[in-house]
């Protein structure tokens, strides 16, 4: 059976080059003899998986020396709660902007730990776009300010980073990591679910300045201390190893194309091909303001919900999957990751093309 082209929220797709090396490793991996799924995460062989995927991570994100690299389990919304246990540790205080469910998620989950507000929101439009803010947007005396980069359900991403003065930023990046440079010396912690851009799902990445850690509240699970996980290179207990092995494959991969700057290329190109088709007609609409468009979340409705849902299916039968929008949004979600190949977005569009014509509106 042929491959499909899969542009699903997460898991997404993997490059093709990946899986396939992954595939021929799968039985033996090098001279050990066993799969990477059956070793020991003690094993020399798999301490150098392990240290040679952070080397490779920090290559390839230009991460400065004074981050950590943690590789970790429990996913992005695991994450929801440590951000608070090992920051908001100060005044007991923290911002959060709110553009979308996972932003909210987390700025509720914090509320159990203290005096937590939302600096801003775009909640009065359905998240429709990103709200700007500056240094006068947050408070002083913050612990940490709280956003989510790239928000995957309704199509949007940050244009800017925020100022937030003296205030450590702390960013979700699960969607967008990987996706173009990033200056990360911007930043007190990124933290990310690998199922999107980076690897299998089961792996979250976090990128922690080391001031930053230490502090942790006393009643913080250890499992969620990141500096026990600092301390312990990412083996405190048995890592998602296989997931690591394959992010490391991943790094190895976008280091072949040219590193991320070459993936932004070939990004921007994808989304600009949707987009544009979208701004050239009136059949479908993308309701995200153009300044907050997402380059891997692509969102559009037809205004009929029997027509979307009529669309969604047909584009299966074709082999466009998982094109169907959160319900919350509805209508119709293209992820675009780096994985997606520029012919995957061609088919798309004339797909789209195809059914605008083939099924007018009254």
């Amino acid at each position: 059976m042929e491959r499909v082209y899969n542009f699903s929220a997460g898991p997404s797709m993997l490059p093709l080059e990946v899986l396939e090396k992954a595939a021929a490793e799968m039985v033996c991996y090098e001279d050990s003899g066993m799969s990477v799924m059956e070793m020991s995460h003690r094993s020399p062989v798999y301490e150098k998986i392990i240290k040679d995927a952070e080397a490779l991570f920090r290559r390839v994100m230009n991460i400065p020396d004074n981050y950590k690299v943690l590789f970790l389990q429990g996913g992005a919304s695991t994450q929801f709660a440590a951000v608070p246990l090992n920051f908001m540790n100060k005044n007991k205080k923290a911002d959060y902007i709110l553009s979308g469910q996972f932003s909210t998620k987390a700025y509720q989950e914090a509320q159990k730990y203290g005096d937590v507000v939302a600096a801003a929101s775009s909640k009065d439009k359905n998240f429709s776009y990103v709200p700007k803010t500056d240094t006068s947007s947050f408070r002083k005396d913050a612990d940490y300010v709280h956003i989510c980069f790239n928000n995957t359900i309704y199509g949007t991403k940050f244009p800017y980073i925020p100022d937030t003065g003296d205030v450590p930023l702390i960013a979700d990046m699960s969607s967008c990591i990987l996706s173009e440079p990033i200056d990360v010396s911007r930043f007190g912690v990124i933290y990310a679910g690998a199922q999107k851009n980076m690897a299998p799902a089961g792996l979250t990445v976090v990128i922690v300045r080391e001031d930053l850690l230490g502090n942790a509240r006393e009643e913080t699970p250890t499992m969620l201390n990141y500096k026990v996980m600092a301390d312990n290179d990412s083996m405190y207990n048995t890592p998602p190893c296989y997931c690591i092995y394959v992010a490391k494959l991943v790094y190895e991969w976008i280091l072949g194309l040219g590193g991320l700057e070459e993936m932004q290329k070939r990004n921007e190109k994808k989304a600009k091909l949707l987009y544009d088709y979208l701004d050239s007609q009136s059949y479908y609409l993308a309701p995200v303001e153009k300044e907050s468009r997402s380059m891997m979340n692509v969102t559009f409705v037809t205004g009929d919900a029997e027509l979307d849902k009529k669309f969604a299916a047909e584009a299966s039968a074709q082999g466009l999957k998982n094109l169907k929008g959160h319900r919350s949004v509805g209508g119709m979600r293209a992820s675009i990751y780096n994985a997606m190949p520029y012919e995957g977005v061609e088919k798309l569009v004339e797909f789209m093309k195809d059914f605008a014509k083939n099924n007018p509106k009254d």
